[in-house]
This record gives C-alpha cells, sequence and structure tokens, in this order.
C-alpha cells in the first residue's frame, strides 16, 4: 500500500527531476532575474533550496544513525550566500540529490524513527519532516520556475498532497502562517476536493458543511493561496464567490 511517506518522497523527486532538467539551461542572466519570490533572484530561491537540502538532511541521517559532522544553520547560510548564482545552481542540485538518496535509503524500521529538526518543541514522524521539506520545495520550485516561464504552476501532484497533509499530519503549520484575525466573519470556502475553515484558527478539512464561499481553480491555486503566491498578477483562472474575497484571503495567507 502506497503511504503518505512514499507519496511524500514521490512528490519530492518529480520536483528535484523537473528542476534539475531546467536549472543547466539557464544563463547566467536568467539566474539573475527575479523569481517568484519577491525579495530573491532565481539563484537565491535555489540557494535556499540547496541548503534547505543540507540542513534539514541532517536530522533525518542523524536518525537513521549516520554520523554526521555539526555546522550551524548561520554557517551553512553564509557558505551558500558567498556562492556565485552559477554555484548556487549547481549546488542545489547536488545537495538536493543527496537529500534524496537519503530518504530513498530508510529501511521501514528507519522511517518509524522520530525525527529531532531542532526548529519544533518535540521530534516528529518522518511523515512531518517530509511533509514540511515538500511544502519548501514545490512552493520555491514554483518560484524558480515562474521566474523563467510567467505561466508556470505548481506541481499539480504535490498540491494535492500538500492539502492533505494540511489536513493531517501538517495541520499545525497554518497556526503560524495563517492570521484569521484579519477576516471580520467566519468563513468556510469550498476548495477543490474539500474545505478550509477559517474561525478563530485555520482548518483545512476533507469536506466543509454549508460553505459560506467557493473557491473556483486548481488545487496548486489553493496551495499557492495558502503560501502566499496568488498575487493578482499570478492569479488567473482562480476566483473566490461567497463572504469572502480573494483579497481578503490574501491577508489571511500573506505567506513566506
Amino acid at each position: 500500500m502506497t503511504t503518505l511517506v512514499d507519496r511524500a518522497i514521490a512528490a519530492l523527486r518529480a520536483n528535484h527531476d523537473a528542476l534539475a532538467a531546467l536549472v543547466p539551461t539557464l544563463s547566467e542572466q536568467q539566474l539573475r532575474d527575479r523569481s517568484g519570490a519577491a525579495e530573491w533572484t532565481v539563484a537565491q530561491a535555489l540557494s535556499h533550496l540547496g541548503s534547505g537540502a543540507e540542513i534539514s538532511r541532517k536530522p533525518i541521517a542523524i536518525a537513521a544513525g549516520e554520523h554526521v559532522e555539526p555546522e550551524d544553520n548561520q554557517s551553512v547560510w553564509a557558505r551558500w550566500n558567498a556562492s556565485s548564482p552559477a554555484d548556487q545552481a549547481a549546488g542545489f542540485i547536488k545537495h538536493n540529490a543527496a537529500y534524496l538518496d537519503t530518504v530513498d535509503g530508510l529501511s521501514a524500521e528507519q522511517r518509524d524513527l522520530p525525527i529531532d529538526m531542532g526548529i519544533l518543541p518535540e521530534p516528529v514522524p518522518l511523515v512531518v519532516a517530509l511533509g514540511l521539506r515538500l511544502n519548501e520545495v514545490a512552493n520555491h520550485a514554483w518560484d524558480v520556475r515562474v521566474g523563467v516561464d510567467p505561466s508556470a504552476t505548481l506541481d499539480a501532484g504535490s498540491a494535492d498532497l500538500l492539502i492533505e497533509l494540511f489536513g493531517g499530519p501538517m495541520a499545525f503549520l497554518l497556526g503560524f502562517s495563517g492570521k484569521p484575525d484579519q477576516l471580520d466573519q467566519e468563513v468556510r470556502l469550498a476548495i477543490p476536493g474539500g474545505g478550509i475553515e477559517i474561525t478563530d484558527t485555520v482548518t483545512v478539512a476533507d469536506t466543509v458543511d454549508d460553505p459560506t464561499a467557493t473557491f473556483e481553480g486548481p488545487a496548486e491555486a489553493v496551495v499557492r493561496l495558502l503560501t502566499g503566491r496568488l498575487g493578482t498578477e499570478r492569479a488567473a483562472g482562480a476566483s473566490v464567490t461567497g463572504n469572502v474575497t480573494l483579497d481578503e484571503l490574501r491577508k489571511v495567507f500573506p505567506g513566506y
């Protein structure tokens, strides 16, 4: 039976393969062009993904029994930030592949080990560690691709899985990123395959009873909404009807 862990690894691999095919074709100028992340170039988005792969691989490798040389995150980021755009791009492919090799190589017993991410109050199951990485990779991969192709969309398989994870083991993440106090009324938003309830918290559910609003658009646009990537210039094909507007929802989900 295919598990959430299997699906997360497959989605991470799909994003890697797409970027590994794209990145070597990019010119120096394209690497320096603005990405979908307003403050980053394409190369800087790749650098963020590469340093993230390096940092997030370590706790999984340690849990699996590998000896890992310690290095604080600030030092890792400084090293990546000092690299040239070309080296940032090449480094992403190398370190993201190493991350995937590590998670692909875990035994059934190792998949059950808790992972101490170092940024959360307590160790988490592997599916949460992978889900956090997928959320980062899928969204920043879109940042990279939309910097080259304005019509790019977020990987559809990743979007479906992320919505499922937001409604399950990664529900806590919306507690950090969502700003429900930006609305004056409760919203029960129907989305493809489920719903988003905005009260004093934000909850993703399989279904929503008596929806007060409806989101029209693909699942990938829902994920981009939740992560602050559905700006007016990137919202073609997406709309909201009911007791909330798309602009109001953007304030609830400012992104990261």
